[in-house]
């Protein structure tokens, strides 16, 4: 019993330590709280205080009295270190999380839909800009709806950091909320790199299952410079961030159906969807099951990277309601900063 405690106190420890290293100013109790029941942990805002008391005399965190508390240095190298255990999975908890929480609403064109968060160093942003066109113009993305914000504004509820400008672009996992709410469960499996030929799908060349990952595949992908979206965007001929999941092989027409309305709402993502029981881009599926393969929400921004610009990325990030949101062709130009947060 005594062990189990302890695992516990030190998993919601590492959620509030994580709410805290989100943000750039004193939290309380309550807001801790809002946040962490938006990543299912249900605590009280008495619990919470009680952690953060305890967090305080560890030196994990500081208080600044009724503007609430700071993550501390010695807080962020826990955070680091947190649970081995914890991290396993966080990633497939946080896709059925942002799937269930997606309320996007294809005859109105309106409703929270997740996105991934991107920082651009300030001074290379119209250049980020610009290697970013081709992928969005070419539809290498799930919309060419995005969000800008400048250094100490938030993207939903994440801070970007001094010297950043923050992206928003829409994930994938919209496909996954839009599914569920026509009654169709997705299964999945796999981020991964996919070739392209000729401009059409070839075959998975790296998959991380998403099971077993604490970290977002497509982040992997793009640090580790595995990637040729510039070259499939221009060409037809590359190495693009897509990732593979399963639906119910009875589900294929009503899933069909509710991708085309995502289409005509202007959200696409769509690379292939198979056959019942056939291999997709040489991946196998399960018994009564279809290969679904859809392109990474990130394809844009690993197109930045292979410019040469450093970014910076918190896949499957928040969620943003949609109407909101601008596109990214009338952003373009000299003066887009300006225009992309006016």
């Amino acid at each position: 019993m005594g062990l189990y405690d302890a695992t516990d106190v030190k998993r919601k420890t590492s959620a509030i330590l994580r709410a805290l290293s989100e943000a750039r100013e004193p939290l309380g109790a309550r807001i801790i709280a809002r946040q962490l029941g938006g990543h299912g942990i249900l605590l009280s805002e008495r619990a919470v205080r009680y952690h953060l008391q305890m967090m305080d005399e560890r030196g994990l965190t500081t208080s600044f009295g009724r503007d609430g508390r700071l993550i501390t240095p010695a807080g962020r190298e826990e955070l680091k270190n947190a649970l081995v255990s914890d991290k396993v999975g966080f990633v497939i908890s946080r896709i059925e999380l942002l799937a269930f929480a997606t309320s996007f609403d294809t005859q109105r064109c309106c409703g929270q839909v997740p996105v991934n968060i991107s920082f651009f160093p300030l001074a290379r942003f119209d250049e980020a800009i610009e290697a970013m066109k081709n992928t969005f113009e070419k539809g290498m993305c799930i919309s060419d709806r995005v969000a800008f914000a400048r250094e100490g504004e938030k993207l939903g509820d994440v801070v970007v950091p001094p010297g950043k400008v923050g992206l928003a672009t829409v994930c994938s996992i919209t496909i996954n909320g839009a599914l569920l709410r026509n009654g169709v469960p997705m299964d999945s499996r796999f981020g991964g790199v996919l070739e392209m030929r000729n401009g059409k799908p070839l075959r998975f060349v790296e998959l991380i299952s998403y099971a077993g990952s604490s970290v977002d595949p497509s982040s992997v992908f793009i640090r580790g410079g595995m990637t040729s979206v510039r070259e499939a965007a221009s060409h037809g001929d590359g190495k693009i961030l897509a990732n593979f999941r399963e639906i119910p092989a009875p589900c294929r027409s009503v899933a069909e159906a509710a991708l085309q309305k995502l289409r005509d709402a202007g959200l696409g993502g769509l690379v292939l969807m198979g056959q019942p029981n056939e291999p997709v881009c040489e991946i196998p599926v399960g018994l009564n099951r279809v290969g679904v393969v859809l392109l990474g929400g990130l394809n844009p921004v690993a197109a930045v990277e292979e410019a040469g610009i450093q970014t910076e990325n918190r896949a499957m990030s928040t969620t943003l309601e949609y109407s909101t949101l601008h596109s990214f062709h009338q952003l373009t130009g000299a003066s887009s900063l300006s225009l992309a947060i006016s």
